[in-house]
Formats: C-alpha cells, sequence, structure tokens
C-alpha cells in the first residue's frame, strides 16, 4: 500500500497519527504497539473535529506524567520494544535521527542527548502510534509533497530559536521543502524523523489507485485555513506499457524493489547480521559490493531485495540496523521460473532440495549436516540429493515453494 502525504499547512507527528487513524488504521491495534513499550501514565484518544468546514481527527495524548525531558537512550530503549518487529525498527529509527540530529547541534554523543520538549510521552506516543498505524494498514511506500517551512521565531527550552527550528533542519536534509506565508512552526522534529525513518520520498501522488483518504487535525487554530494534514492510501499499478508476463515454462514477471544504501562505517559483523535479519523478515534476497567513496573512503553498498509489500518493515530494519541516513529505491522486475522444496533422504538423513524445471540443487545446511553424520564429502552429499530429488521428479514441478 502507498501512503501520499499533503502537509497541507504543516506536519506535525500527531497530525499524521490522526490523519492514519482517520484513513482506517485500528486503534486499539495502534494502543497496543504503544502498550508494549512498557510506557505508563498515558491515554490515546481519537476525536473527530471540524476545521473550517472540514472533518478530521484529532489524535490526543492525556498524559499523568509530567516529565518532559529525558535521555535519548531511555526512549529508545522503550521503542525497541514496541510490537510487532516493524514498529519497534521505525520507531527506533526515528528516535535514532533526532537523537543524532541534537548531538551534532549540541557537540554531544547522541545516546546521551537530552531532549527536552521531545522527551515527554506525547512524542513517544505520536512515533510509535505513526509506525504502529502504516504497518497496520499495509503502507509499503510513503511518498509526501513539499514540506511548507514557516517564518519567525519558536520558544524552546533553550530560548527563542528561528523557524524552522535547527533540529528540524537537520532532520530535513534530503528532503523536498517549500517556502510558505504561514509564521512559526510548521514542521516539528518528530514530523520530520517519522519521514526520514519511513524513507519517504517526495513529490506528486505516484500511479495508484486510492483507496481511503484521511485528515489529521493540529492543535494550532488558522483564521483563514483548516490546519490537517491529508493521507491518502493506495495500491500501486504497474506503470503503462509495462509487459504482460511472458510464458515460458510458466514463468511470470514479478514486480520488486531493491533497497540499497552506501556505508562507510559499519562493521563487517554489523553488516552479516543486518543480511541475515533481512532475511528472516521477508528479503527475496540482500547482498554487499564494495564501492570507494569520496576522498578515498573504503565502502559497503547494501542491497536489499523484496516485493514491494515487505519495503516498508525491511526499510525500517535497515535504518535501525545500520543508522544510515538514506535508502535508495529501485524499480525491479525479476521473471521467476516455478519452483518447489522437496525432501530427500541421504543416508538416513533428511536433505531438502530446491527444485526448477532446469535442475535440482541441495540446501547447503542440510547437505553440510548429512555430510558431518554420514562422514561423506559435502560435494557428495549434495550431487546424491540432487539426482534423488531429480529420480523422483525428473520433469520438474510447478508446485510452490521457497524464492531463492
Amino acid at each position: 500500500m502507498i501512503c501520499w502525504i499533503n502537509p497541507f499547512t504543516g506536519l506535525a507527528g500527531d497530525m499524521l497519527l490522526g490523519a492514519l487513524l482517520d484513513a482506517g488504521a485500528p486503534l486499539d491495534e495502534v494502543r497496543a504497539s504503544i502498550g508494549a513499550t512498557g510506557l505508563t501514565g498515558w491515554e490515546l484518544e481519537a476525536e473527530r473535529v471540524t476545521v473550517h468546514g472540514l472533518t478530521a481527527t484529532s489524535a490526543r495524548v492525556r498524559v499523568t506524567d509530567s516529565a518532559t525531558e529525558r535521555r535519548a537512550a531511555e526512549l529508545l530503549e522503550l521503542a525497541a520494544s514496541a510490537r510487532p518487529e516493524p514498529v519497534a525498527a521505525l520507531s527506533t529509527a526515528a528516535l535514532t535521527a533526532i537523537a543524532h540530529a541534537e548531538g551534532r547541534l549540541h557537540g554531544t554523543d547522541p545516546a546521551e542527548v537530552h531532549l527536552h520538549e521531545l522527551g515527554g510521552h506525547d512524542a513517544l506516543v505520536d512515533i510509535v502510534g505513526v509506525a504502529a498505524a502504516l504497518h497496520a494498514l499495509g503502507v509499503t511506500e510513503v511518498v509526501s509533497a513539499p514540506l511548507p517551512l514557516g517564518t519567525g521565531r519558536v520558544r524552546a527550552a533553550h530560548g527563542l530559536l528561528p523557524c524552522p527550528a535547527p533540529a528540524t533542519l537537520a532532520l530535513l536534509e534530503g528532503a523536498v521543502v517549500t517556502g510558505t506565508d504561514l509564521r512559526g512552526e510548521t514542521v516539528t522534529p518528530t514530523g520530520a524523523a517519522l519521514l526520514r525513518a519511513a524513507g519517504a520520498r517526495y513529490g506528486p501522488p505516484p500511479t495508484m489507485t486510492p483507496v481511503a483518504t484521511g485528515y489529521g487535525a493540529g492543535t494550532r487554530v488558522l483564521p483563514d485555513r483548516p490546519n490537517v494534514v491529508a493521507v491518502t492510501l493506495g495500491r500501486p499499478q504497474d506503470p503503462p506499457g509495462a509487459p504482460d508476463p511472458p510464458d515460458v515454462h510458466g514463468t511470470t514477471l514479478e514486480a520488486l524493489v531493491t533497497l540499497e544504501t552506501n556505508l562507510d562505517d559499519v562493521t563487517g559483523e554489523t553488516l552479516a547480521h543486518t543480511i541475515a535479519r533481512a532475511l528472516d523478515e521477508g528479503a527475496l534476497d540482500a547482498w554487499t559490493t564494495p564501492a570507494v567513496m569520496k576522498k578515498g573512503r573504503p565502502a559497503q553498498v547494501l542491497h536489499v531485495l523484496a516485493r514491494p509489500e515487505a519495503v516498508g518493515r525491511l526499510q525500517a530494519l535497515v535504518l535501525a540496523e545500520t543508522g544510515t541516513l538514506g535508502i535508495r529505491h529501485t524499480a525491479q522486475t525479476r521473471v521467476a521460473v516455478p519452483r518447489s522444496t522437496r525432501t530427500v533422504d541421504v543416508g538416513g538423513v533428511p536433505v531438502r532440495v530446491k527444485q526448477g524445471p532446469f535442475g535440482a540443487k541441495a540446501e547447503h545446511d542440510d547437505a553440510a549436516t548429512a555430510a558431518a553424520l554420514t562422514g561423506l564429502p559435502l560435494r557428495v552429499v549434495a550431487e546424491r540429493a540432487r539426482r534423488l530429488a531429480e529420480r523422483e521428479h525428473p520433469e520438474g514441478s510447478t508446485e510452490e515453494g521457497g524464492t531463492p
């Protein structure tokens, strides 16, 4: 599902949460995800309001805890406990982006940054709530119209600051913005961080079939226009002129997405862990290629191949695990042949074999286990398993199975 955001008067975390609830995100599921963090002393309500003749949803957070300042590490620990896991990944990615922006501005270790206005209950509820709503709605791609930036000043814990606030500007690096005649803060750090964590791209509505639109109201009252953000959910459509799937040996043409990011400050162990987690979370494949970046720095490009419906959670995972500040999306098409996975017996040990119309191959881990238990060379086990599978099904199979 695509989520196109129209920040008519700006964007804040509570406005985006209200819009997603208005578009159909189940409030109980959102509350459950927030509750899993262990945060206490809060209530989230979705209230229908009318603003300048337009009906919208206002996400209201009522708290009994008066704390407005927490260390970033405390908030990250709470967000990491959100459930399901993709909600935790997107939430921690947003909070990590805020912590890095604040740390850079104040010359402080991101984990030790004290978040003032962003350290209260409402900020964590908004961030986890938006992540939970996107997950519940099945959103795999976020697109936003340019963000309107206000002028003037805003009062913060450190005194009067120019609009947009420095933290907001830091979080908007790489985004697309435009000027507006509105004064004051129109885009909050929470709103900017959520778009960054969701890997939002910017532009007009993409090609899609709209299925729902929701409006989220802000707390600020404007004299001449509704202070709302609109979100439109849509199903992606094949681009004009897309070829029909070929019909050779039962092959199909699949629309996929490759996520890519350049990394020059991530260890090999972290890369291996990220690849393993991506595969566990539904990536079709994940790998790295070496690269040389500016000033001759060695780096790795991480690639994750995914179906569109898995892009959101895999993107959130990569952001959280690597700390990267940006992920590229590339649309791909893949010709896929039918395949099946069968289990054969080699020396009394079960070995899975992946079989297609043009051949078969034993699963390495199974073959290695069989080799260790039987004392046979690995290549002998793999070849016996292949022959057994092809002998039982010499013409291949059209049954569904795993995807390489």
